[in-house]
C-alpha cells in the first residue's frame, strides 16, 4: 500500500488532465472532473451530513492498470464455519489477509489448502487502513456509479470513524450497513427519488438482497450438516452434494430471480465454505443492525452519532451500541430500507 500511497497525486490534479486537443482528450477531462467534483461532494455528505470522521482519504489518486486494489485471502475449516483468523498489531485478529500480488495470495492459498482449509482469493478495489496512512482513489474508481462510489467511501469512513479491535464481526456489519444506508440518502438528496439513480440503485440493491438471501439458505442447510454427529469424512461428502444441488437450483430459478447477468456466475464457481462464510462476515443473518437503526428512528446522523459515543472497549459491541442508542435489538427484522 505504501507504495501506492507514494505515487499518489492530488485528486484536484485530475481538472488538468485531457482536454489538450480532440474530442477524445476533452471526454477524458470531464470524466475527470465529474469524477473529482463527485467524490468531493460525497466526502461533504459524509462529514457534514451524516457526522463521519472527516480525514484526509480520498483526497489523492493513483493510476493503477487493473480493476482491483488487492487479493485478499480468506478461509475456513472444511467441515464447518470456523473462520481461520490472522494476528495483525493494533486491529488484533483478521479473517482475511491482503496482498498486491496476486502470487504472494496464491502461495498464502496453497498453504492454507495443505492444512485441510477452504480457501477463498478475493479482488477488493479499497481498504481503510484506518489513519495509517492517506488512502487514496484509484483510476478504476472512475467508471463507478454514483451509489458505488458513494457505498465505498462512506463504508471506508465508517471504519475511520470507529474500528474496534477484536471486534471484526460487529466492525464490518457496521461499514456494510452504513455504507448502504449512507449511499442511498446521498443518491435520494442529490438525484431523487424518482431520478434513474435512485431506481437503479434500488433495484441492485434488491437483487443483491435476494442472493444474499439464497447464501443464507444454503449456510443454514450446511450448518445442520455440521451440527449432526456425522464424521469428518460423511461430512465432507454430503457438503458437496449440497453445494452441487444449490447450485443446480440456482440455476433453474435464475431467471426468475435476477434481471441481470451480476450473480449467473455462481452456477459454476469452486463454491466452498470460505466463500459462504465471507457471507457471515459481511451480512448477519439477524439484521441487526438495521433493526438497532429501525428503533432508533431511522436517522443516519444521530445514528452515527450513538456509534461515535461508543466505549472503545468492551466484551460485546453489540450490547454496547445498544446502550449508546438507548434500545434494544428485540424486533421483527427489517427487510427493506428501500421506503
Amino acid at each position: 500500500m505504501l507504495g501506492y500511497v507514494n505515487r499518489a497525486v492530488p485528486l484536484e490534479s485530475l481538472f488538468e488532465s485531457g482536454g489538450a486537443g480532440g474530442n477524445d482528450d476533452i471526454s477524458e477531462a470531464k470524466k475527470n472532473r465529474r469524477f473529482v467534483e463527485l467524490v468531493q461532494d460525497i466526502r461533504r455528505f459524509a462529514h457534514e451530513e451524516l457526522g463521519l470522521k472527516m480525514s484526509k482519504n480520498y483526497t489523492r489518486y493513483v493510476a493503477i492498470d487493473r480493476d482491483f486494489l488487492a487479493a485478499v485471502v480468506s478461509a475456513s475449516a472444511a467441515d464447518s464455519f470456523t473462520r481461520h483468523e490472522w494476528k495483525f498489531p493494533v486491529v488484533g485478529r483478521i479473517p482475511y489477509k491482503g496482498f498486491f500480488k496476486i502470487e504472494d495470495a496464491r502461495k498464502e492459498r496453497a498453504k492454507l489448502e495443505k492444512k485441510g482449509l477452504d480457501v477463498w482469493i478475493r479482488g477488493v478495489t479499497a481498504f481503510s487502513t484506518l489513519g495509517w496512512l492517506r488512502d487514496p482513489l484509484f483510476s478504476y474508481m472512475r467508471d463507478y456509479s454514483p451509489d458505488r462510489l458513494a457505498d465505498l467511501i462512506i463504508h471506508e469512513s465508517m471504519h475511520v470513524t470507529l474500528f474496534l479491535k477484536g471486534q471484526v464481526q460487529f466492525n464490518e456489519e457496521l461499514a456494510e450497513f452504513v455504507g448502504g444506508e449512507g449511499a442511498r440518502l446521498y443518491i435520494k438528496t442529490r438525484f431523487g427519488v424518482n431520478s434513474d439513480e435512485y431506481r437503479a440503485m434500488i433495484e441492485q440493491d434488491e437483487e443483491h438482497r435476494r442472493y444474499v438471501a439464497f447464501i443464507r439458505e444454503l449456510i443454514a442447510e450446511l450448518q445442520v450438516l455440521y451440527d449432526s454427529g456425522a464424521s469428518r469424512e460423511e461430512k465432507l461428502s454430503e457438503k458437496e452434494r449440497i453445494i452441487k444441488a444449490a447450485q443446480a437450483r440456482f440455476e433453474n430459478e435464475y431467471d426468475s430471480r435476477f434481471a441481470g447477468d451480476n450473480y449467473r456466475s455462481f452456477s459454476t464457481m469452486s463454491v466452498n465454505n470460505a466463500y459462504l462464510e465471507l457471507y457471515i462476515l459481511y451480512h448477519a443473518k439477524d439484521d441487526y443492525i438495521a433493526d438497532l437503526y429501525a428503533k432508533s428512528g431511522k436517522s443516519l446522523p444521530a445514528f452515527i452519532s450513538a456509534v461515535k459515543s461508543m466505549p472503545k472497549k468492551g466484551a460485546n459491541a453489540r450490547e454496547l451500541l445498544e446502550r449508546s442508542l438507548g434500545v434494544s435489538a428485540a424486533v421483527e427484522p427489517i427487510r427493506s430500507f428501500a421506503e
